[in-house]
């Protein structure tokens, strides 16, 4: 893992102002998720904001998020919870390498997603900047 992911980072990736959160819990209260997920969506911000990362990167509560943004619906402060979870997610996949594709797959992913042999160039444009971020 190369780049150690900091609440700068998360909050950068996001676009959410952690500390504007005052932990009232009607995010979490409305997260159709909240039974199976270890952090919820307000401990999610919680720990984003005092620099406490770490625990987030590792925990299932990450892939459990249903990214259905009743979080930020809820909020009275717009801190969006969601968007922080997605950020927390992206950077996990990203220290992973999951998300980089490589010239060479190209051919063998279009022949599966698109038999069509008359490609849209939209599609290759759009394969590159979900997988090569």
């Amino acid at each position: 893992m190369d780049e150690k992911i900091t609440a700068e980072i998360l909050t950068r990736i996001s676009g959410v102002n952690p500390r504007k959160c005052m932990r009232c819990g009607k995010c979490s209260g409305t997260c159709p998720a909240y039974d199976a997920m270890e952090y919820h969506p307000h401990q999610f911000v919680a720990m984003v904001e005092s620099g406490n990362i770490s625990p987030l990167l590792h925990s299932p509560s990450l892939f459990l998020c249903l990214s259905c943004f009743a979080c930020v619906d809820r909020c009275p402060r717009n801190v969006e919870p969601a968007k922080l979870v997605e950020a927390v997610r992206l950077a996990v996949i990203r220290q992973q390498g999951g998300n980089h594709l490589k010239p060479e797959r190209i051919p063998e992913i279009v022949a599966e997603e698109m038999p069509d042999p008359e490609l849209p160039q939209q599609a290759v444009v759009t394969a590159f900047r979900k997988y090569a971020k």
